[in-house]
């Protein structure tokens, strides 16, 4: 199954497979970018042009799988966690579901794709489960299944991008020491509207927020700065082809003020919990491996930083391009998040 991540910024695809020791191997990614205003606040404005960008991502991958995994949006889903009793069959369960579902879905329930998961015992009361609701417009659902069978491809899974990336880093905090249990890790997703933060501890979620920061004021500085249109600015910055002064009259700025949105960020967090630390702070998205931001972090923080690559200590396969891939995996979390579903009974 691949793991398909449809961005405001770009498309991008994760392939896992495992080897027969077990062990996780990449066998497949790509990155195709998106046009400005092709997808907007996570609506699919010009579908037929996305649909073939997502056709020429899965050709440029070299994948011949057809099942695909994808995501939407947090904005987009009501989650919701309920206690039931424990000891009800599958279908009273679901009939138990849809009843307590109304009281929190604004719209009818004949409009939404709902879905339930039994999380566990319920910690307050005994002999009861803890179960997780998530319901959507189907009109949401519908448009991104559409938009992978345009593509050619079969969806089969559709997720929530905030759990599909908490999956992803899930792996990651398995590698700290004592396996990150009791750990404080703050993820942050810098996209590029959007800068989205999760604190995780243990598998669960302390904290969420979102900010309207990103990579796109890079590209707008770069516009200002050197008069080039939105697309000469976006390629430039991507290769990296800038005039010599970009990297102090541009850059260095830029990351002085993603550096101070992160540490506001955080500040938000301490101050609406109890909490007054973080053992880590781990950056993703696309506009995240810019030079020198995760040593300012930390130094402004106090707190260790590092750079997100979902694919460590995994196995490479021989269809990656291994350099083009360190340099962008922190671009594929969530997508990679998603291509592990395939391994979750």
């Amino acid at each position: 199954m691949l793991g398909l991540d449809i961005s405001s910024s770009s498309v991008k695809l994760v392939e896992l497979g495992q080897d027969k020791a077990g062990n996780l191997v990449l066998e497949h990614c790509a990155i195709v970018p998106l046009e400005r205003g092709w997808i907007t606040d996570g609506n699919i404005e010009k579908f037929d042009e996305v649909a073939d960008a997502v056709r020429r991502l899965v050709k440029k991958s070299g994948t011949k799988t057809k099942n695909v995994a994808m995501a939407l949006p947090p904005s987009a889903v009501i989650t919701k966690k309920i206690i039931l009793p424990g000891g009800m069959s599958d279908q009273e369960l679901e009939l138990q579901v849809e009843t307590e579902a109304n009281q929190y879905i604004p719209f009818p329930l004949d409009e939404v794709s709902l879905d339930f998961c039994i999380v566990g015992p319920s910690a307050a009361s005994s002999g009861d489960i803890e179960v997780l609701i998530a319901a959507s417009r189907r009109e949401k659902v519908q448009d991104i299944q559409g938009l992978a069978e345009a593509a050619g491809l079969k969806p089969v899974i559709v997720d929530v991008e905030s759990y599909a990336s908490r999956l992803a880093t899930g792996r990651l905090i398995e590698s700290l020491p004592n396996k990150g249990v009791g750990s404080i890790v703050a993820l942050f997703e810098v996209g590029a509207l959007t800068t989205s933060m999760q604190v995780i501890r243990n598998d669960e979620v302390l904290y969420d927020r979102d900010q309207a920061f990103g990579g796109a004021q890079l590209t707008q500085l770069i516009v200002r700065q050197y008069g080039f249109s939105l697309e000469e600015a976006e390629s430039k910055k991507r290769s990296g082809e800038l005039p010599d002064d970009y990297e102090s009259s541009v850059l260095r700025p830029f990351v002085e003020s993603m550096v101070q949105e992160i540490g506001r960020a955080l500040q938000f967090f301490f101050t609406s919990t109890p909490h007054n630390k973080v053992d880590y702070i781990m950056l993703a998205g696309g506009s995240s491996a810019l030079p020198g931001l995760t040593a300012a972090v930390t130094q402004h923080t106090t707190f260790p930083c590092s750079l997100v690559n979902p694919f460590d200590g995994m196995e490479i396969g021989e269809g990656v391009r291994l350099k083009k891939m360190t340099r962008e995996a922190p671009s594929y979390l969530t997508s990679c998040g998603l291509a592990l579903r395939r391994f979750m009974q």
